[in-house]
């Protein structure tokens, strides 16, 4: 009976404990402020692809975490045979584009050599969008392509075909009210007819 008493206290003393305790919110990645994240910071990238091109085994990443716009970022490049594990050597050209279906502009970032069997282009964009960024390895007498969507910022939700779908949406609804009113006053003429010929 004793020991049971003491157990309920226990858990009722843990209990009142527990929320008397403050709560501590942390704005921060790996014990680092998140405010102070750039393109050199050593968060864990926003993106990473791991793949087989060709080869060479590939592996793309993104640096910061979320890019923004008008703040530099960085994208690594590490690439090495699949035969050998022997890194790649070779120039790598760096291309950047808006993932749009109409009207995409194509634009360089930049060749870069390796340092220290990484390849790591710098970019800065001036507004938040959805872009694609391609890197070209040329290996022997081969070119092979990998091709990495990139989100700056917080874009708008409607794209191109969002608005298309509800400029569509408005144009069905506004055709369905007119049909609507037309049906009526039809069958308004057809009451008024019927009344006046009886």
């Amino acid at each position: 009976m004793i020991i049971q008493r003491l157990r309920a206290l226990v858990l009722i003393g843990l209990s009142t404990s527990v929320l008397w305790c403050p709560v501590a919110i942390a704005h921060h990645v790996l014990g680092r402020p998140s405010y102070g994240l750039n393109e050199n910071s050593n968060t864990p990238p926003s993106m990473q692809v791991e793949t087989r091109i060709g080869g060479y085994f590939v592996n793309f990443m993104v640096f910061p975490a979320f890019p923004r716009p008008n703040q530099p970022g960085r994208v690594n490049l590490y690439a090495k045979r699949v035969d050998t594990g022997e890194p790649f050597q070779g120039d790598v050209l760096f291309r950047v584009r808006n993932d749009t279906w109409f009207g995409a502009q194509e634009r360089l970032l930049g060749v870069q050599r390796p340092d220290d069997n990484v390849y790591r282009q710098g970019f800065l964009f001036h507004e938040a969008g959805d872009f694609v960024i391609t890197a070209e390895l040329q290996a022997a007498t081969e070119t092979h392509v990998i091709e990495f969507p990139l989100r700056i910022g917080e874009p708008w939700p409607l794209g191109l075909m969002g608005i298309a779908a509800a400029v569509v949406v408005v144009l069905l609804a506004a055709l369905s009210i007119l049909q609507r009113k037309r049906l009526l006053r039809e069958k308004l003429r057809g009451t008024r007819s019927e009344a006046r010929s009886s």
